[in-house]
């Protein structure tokens, strides 16, 4: 380890422990904590500490990185453990946890059996950890409507920062397409196809009215951005899930100030449109879909990752293990399609970051399938399937009845998120992103709490009721 390295790890070990204390004394603290770790996930890269950095490697990452948004988590997620037992609750096992266990458990495998090197599955199996934790923080403190308000106003806080970076790199720096903070358009695409559909069911749902307000103009901001973007996957999507939403959540009953509100977002969203629409038009005419993926000539197109992924399953029944999809493409796989790139192997020095771009690397798959096929085989691909129609099982039990309650709309607004994270997932690895990855199972962890606060309330329901059915004795005499 470098000096660096040693400095990082005494600055974590000082700082988990204190994190840890405060969050178990202080109910302040834990809510901070969490407005924290939910609103820093965009940046936390900028916040972290990178340990053993291949940096240099093209994987979906890097090494193995700690940062400020770990250490509020564990801190969060000891704090809800012991105030959850100081008041005689037994902390509940949240849904889907099973899955992702497994999930985690079968990763473990691919490295320690199937991955050649090993080192770059550990870091992804160290980011899978950093995921739990956020999953587990977020479901074992989240309790009812304050919590869930904390949330909300992180999220859409950290809407409105990627919004002013976006204009800011439009307007000042004249990028074509902006990326935020998340240094790629497509990543900022991605995370606002993530979050925004839980604004619009905050928006339409009980939190006070100030919010409902200020995550309404989140949803604003973020559907100018996307623009900003010009992610010829992320603007029909973003449009979909959000609409989705707003279906759901909003009731069907026409008055005059919908049919206002309503003709307002038609001409902003016309406006955008009809800015954006010579970039938008310009990215699907040059590089249409059929081209994208059955012109077997285009260079690392979305149809090119698909047809190494099958190369690698047809070759690899058990893939090449986790993360490892750069190093075995750019060492064989890459010139069975007339491709050939540099092999990591020959690389007998530490390359400084300004001479990068003179290497020639393969990139992860543009699909989030052939990447999980690729590095785990058809079994892990056919797990980690399960794994997300969980989390949509989870998510659908909230469309059974439509209701303004506060859980039952955030519950649907994070199903839509999930749907906008998996349809932009057909076309990008970036769910691995660590700043994408960390917010998505916040989201995840509120749904596994939503879920357990609905079925609670439907309980108590059922309980209401066979009590108000149960005859009096008065009843049973005069029967």
């Amino acid at each position: 380890m470098e000096i660096k390295d040693l400095i990082g790890l005494a600055l974590v070990l000082a700082a988990l422990p204190a994190s840890m204390v405060v969050n178990c004394f202080s109910r302040t603290a834990r809510e901070v904590s969490f407005f924290l770790i939910a609103a820093l996930a965009p940046v936390s890269h900028k916040l972290s500490i990178d340990f053993f950095s291949h940096y240099w490697y093209r994987g979906t990452t890097r090494g193995m990185e700690i940062s400020v948004v770990d250490v509020l988590a564990a801190g969060l997620l000891a704090g809800a453990w012991l105030d959850a037992r100081r008041r005689g609750i037994r902390p509940r096992w949240p849904g889907s946890l099973g899955l992702m266990a497994l999930f985690f458990g079968y990763a473990c495998v691919s490295v320690i059996c199937f991955s050649e090197p090993r080192i770059y599955g550990t870091f992804e199996l160290f980011q899978m950890l950093r995921g739990v934790l956020m999953f587990l923080a977020a479901a074992w403190f989240v309790e009812g409507p304050r919590e869930l308000a904390l949330l909300v106003l992180a999220i859409a806080s950290a809407v409105w920062f990627e919004a002013a970076m976006g204009f800011r790199q439009r307007v000042l720096q004249g990028m074509f397409r902006v990326p935020g903070s998340l240094m790629d358009a497509n990543s900022l695409s991605m995370y606002l196809c993530t979050v925004t559909p839980l604004l619009v069911a905050a928006a339409t749902s009980t939190l006070p009215a100030w919010l409902r307000r200020f995550s309404g103009a989140a949803v604003l901001a973020a559907a100018a951005t996307i623009f900003l973007t010009i992610s010829r996957a992320g603007v029909p999507i973003f449009a979909l899930v959000v609409l989705g939403t707003a279906a759901w959540c909003v009731s069907w009953r026409i008055t005059p100030g919908k049919i206002a509100v309503a003709g307002l977002i038609t001409l902003g969203v016309a406006g955008l449109v009809a800015k954006s629409w010579n970039q938008l038009s310009a990215r699907y005419v040059n590089n249409p879909l059929s081209a994208e993926y059955l012109d077997p000539n285009q260079y690392e197109s979305r149809g090119y990752f698909l047809r190494l992924g099958k190369i690698i399953v047809d070759d690899r029944f058990w893939g090449v293990g986790l993360n490892n999809w750069s190093y075995w493409v750019s060492k064989k796989y890459g010139a069975e399609l007339n491709t050939p790139y540099e092999d990591y192997d020959d690389l007998a020095y530490t390359p400084d970051k300004s001479s990068l771009s003179s290497l020639s690397y393969a990139a992860p798959a543009h699909n989030l399938a052939a990447l999980t096929a690729g590095e785990l085989g058809v079994p892990g691909l056919m797990l980690f399937m399960l794994l997300w129609l969980r989390w949509f099982q989870m998510g659908a039990g909230f469309f059974r009845r439509r209701g303004p309650d506060l859980v039952r709309r955030l519950g649907i607004g994070i199903c839509f998120c999930a749907c906008g994270i998996f349809l932009q997932s057909i076309t990008e690895w970036t769910f691995r992103q660590a700043q994408i990855f960390l917010t998505f199972h916040i989201l995840i962890g509120t749904l596994a709490s939503l879920r357990h606060l609905r079925n609670r309330e439907e309980w108590q329901q059922e309980e209401v009721l066979e009590i108000e059915t149960v005859p009096t004795a008065n009843e049973l005499v005069n029967a």
